[in-house]
C-alpha cells in the first residue's frame, strides 16, 4: 500500500505558527476574533462551529457564534453580516453552509468587507484569486488545504494535475490557484467523458465531488499523489471521493478521508483570519 498522506504533522505545524502570529497581535493590542453565522437548521453546522470555537480558544482566538433562528429573513441575515463586517472589534466573519431553505449564501457572503471574509467566497475575493492575484485576496481555506499536503510529497509547479469538481467552494478555485502556482490543470467534472483516462495520465490527482467511490483504480496510475477532498455520508460513516483500498495499491501516496484534508482546512481558516487582520491594517504587502 502506498503512503498514507495524513494532516497530522501539517497541522501542527501551522498551529505552532498560528499561536505566535496570535501572540504578536495581541501585544500590537488586537486579540484576534472570528464570527461564526449560523442560519440552519442542520445539527451539523452548529456542531462544526462549536469545534471551531474550541480550536480557537486553544490557539488564542475568539469566537462568536451567532445562531439566527427560523424566522430569519434573507434581509436579516444580510443586516446581521454587514453588522459583524462594520464591527472593528470582528476581524472576520465565516457563515457556515448549507443555509435554511430560502436564504442565498451568494448575497450574504457579499454583504461582507472582502477583507473580513474568511471563507474567501465574496466575489471580490473569487475574481482575486482568479486572475492571479491572491497577493490582496483571502483564498478559501480547502483549496489550500489540498495544495499543502501535495506539496509536502511533490512541488505542484510544472506538473500535470487533474482537478475533478467544480464547485464554489473547492473545485473552481483549486484549479485557479494551481494554475497561480505554475501547474498545468485538466479540469474534469460531471460533464466529462472517460474520465479515467484523463485522470491517469496526471502527476497529482485532486477531487472534490462528494461522490464516495469515484475515484477507483483504473482512474489512476503509478507515481502519482492523489489529494481527496471529497466527503459523503453512508451508515454513518464519512467518507471520501477516492476508494482508498483500491487506489492505495497502484499510487504513490494518497490522503485519507477522515484524516486528511478535513483537519488542515480549519487551521487554514484561522491562517485566513490573521491575513484578514493584515489587510485591515495594511501590514499584508
Amino acid at each position: 500500500m502506498a503512503p498514507v498522506l495524513t494532516s497530522k504533522e501539517l497541522v501542527e505545524g501551522a498551529r505552532r505558527e498560528i499561536v505566535a502570529h496570535v501572540a504578536e497581535e495581541k501585544q500590537a493590542g488586537r486579540v484576534p476574533c472570528m464570527a461564526v453565522v449560523v442560519a440552519t437548521d442542520d445539527s451539523a453546522a452548529l456542531s462544526y462551529a462549536r469545534v471551531k470555537d474550541r480550536i480557537a480558544k486553544e490557539l488564542g482566538i475568539e469566537v462568536r457564534i451567532e445562531v439566527l433562528d427560523a424566522s430569519t429573513t434573507q434581509a436579516a441575515l444580510n443586516q446581521r453580516m454587514e453588522a459583524l463586517s462594520n464591527d472593528p472589534m470582528v476581524h472576520g466573519v465565516l457563515l457556515e453552509l448549507p443555509l435554511r431553505r430560502g436564504l442565498d449564501a451568494n448575497i450574504a457572503i457579499n454583504c461582507l468587507a472582502p477583507q473580513k471574509d474568511i471563507d474567501g467566497l465574496s466575489d471580490f475575493n473569487v475574481a482575486r484569486v482568479a486572475v492571479g492575484n491572491e497577493e490582496v485576496a483571502i483564498a478559501p481555506a480547502t483549496p489550500q488545504a489540498c495544495i499543502a499536503p501535495a506539496e509536502s510529497e511533490t512541488k505542484v509547479a510544472g506538473k500535470l494535475v487533474t482537478v475533478i469538481g467544480r464547485g464554489r467552494t473547492v473545485g473552481r478555485p483549486l484549479a485557479h490557484m494551481l494554475i497561480n502556482r505554475g501547474a498545468t490543470v485538466i479540469h474534469c467534472h460531471s460533464g466529462t467523458s472517460d474520465l479515467p483516462s484523463l485522470t491517469s495520465q496526471c502527476d497529482i490527482l485532486f477531487t472534490a465531488t462528494g461522490r464516495a467511490g469515484l475515484v477507483g483504480a483504473a482512474h489512476v496510475r503509478a507515481g502519482q499523489v492523489v489529494v481527496d477532498a471529497g466527503t459523503d455520508y453512508s451508515s454513518g460513516k464519512v467518507l471520501g471521493d477516492v476508494d482508498a483500498e483500491a487506489v492505495g495499491h497502484v499510487v504513490k501516496a494518497y490522503t485519507p478521508v477522515p484524516g486528511g484534508v478535513g483537519p488542515l482546512t480549519t487551521v487554514f481558516l484561522f491562517k485566513n483570519l490573521l491575513k484578514a487582520i493584515a489587510l485591515q491594517t495594511g501590514s499584508e504587502q
